[in-house]
């Protein structure tokens, strides 16, 4: 099992773009044995100490293996609409990481 949580940080005026691509991504994850763990939209007032930019979104998702995940990446129907995450997100930052 692999976990990935992603910081996401959107361009401004982009959030409903960023939803379109969400709308089409998230449900596909599933068909690569993965499972969407977190999805959160902090404010500053969750903030309780930070020298980084507070993200538009905190995604924590789990695949069975570094392959699904891949496989998840190449997917046909998600990538039809990269043109809307490249177009709705300025920068993310990606954490791989494993359950000990």
């Amino acid at each position: 099992m692999i976990y990935l949580t992603q910081l996401i940080y959107n361009k401004e005026g982009q959030e409903d773009v960023f939803h379109q691509f969400e709308k089409v991504a998230i449900p596909i994850i599933t068909k690569y044995n993965g499972r969407l763990l977190l999805r959160v939209r902090p404010d500053q007032k969750s903030i309780i100490e930070s020298c980084i930019e507070t993200p538009y979104e905190v995604h924590i998702v789990e695949f069975e293996s570094e392959g699904d995940f891949e496989n998840f990446k190449q997917d046909e129907g998600r990538n039809k609409f990269l043109h809307l995450k490249e177009q709705s997100i300025k920068s993310s930052l990606l954490v791989k990481g494993k359950l000990v």
